[in-house]
């Protein structure tokens, strides 16, 4: 299969409103998710998408700033590819085609968060070149 990796506008974010419900597993509602991407639209954030012919089938948003301890940087988040797509070499070329596309925007490093029990995203992680540098605390206001 031939897939096409991409940035999409910030003005298509609706396109990724089902896959980031499918990684929450449902626990933010469609409607909570529209509002909050309409706001994230408005911020530094760009998303880039796998696509299978027209369908989004991978996901991530790309965050990009300035670290003290790293320079410019990006982080990743919401970091998903659809099940029947998983375990065939998509992850790593789509993690290819980000580190190209953000070293051409200047970025000195990409930093990621992932879920504590979510093992098999370390090992993907872990194989990509990601160390643990720390830990993400986190308290609900």
């Amino acid at each position: 299969m031939s897939y096409q990796f991409k940035i999409i506008p910030n003005t298509d974010l609706d396109l990724i409103i089902p896959l980031v419900y499918e990684l929450n597993e449902s626990k933010v509602s469609l409607t909570l998710l529209k509002e909050r991407f309409d706001e994230i639209k408005n911020q530094n954030y760009e998303c880039a998408v796998i696509l299978d012919d027209a369908i989004v089938v991978g996901v991530t948003g790309l965050w990009f700033c300035t670290r003290h301890y790293v320079g410019k940087a990006v982080e990743l988040d919401h970091v998903y590819i659809r099940p029947n797509y998983r375990n065939q070499g998509l992850g790593k070329k789509f993690m290819d085609w980000i580190h190209n596309y953000v070293k051409e925007k200047g970025c000195n490093s990409m930093e990621l968060n992932t879920y504590v029990q979510n093992y098999p995203s370390h090992k993907f992680y872990y194989n990509e070149g990601y160390e643990i540098w720390g830990y993400h605390f986190f308290r609900n206001i």
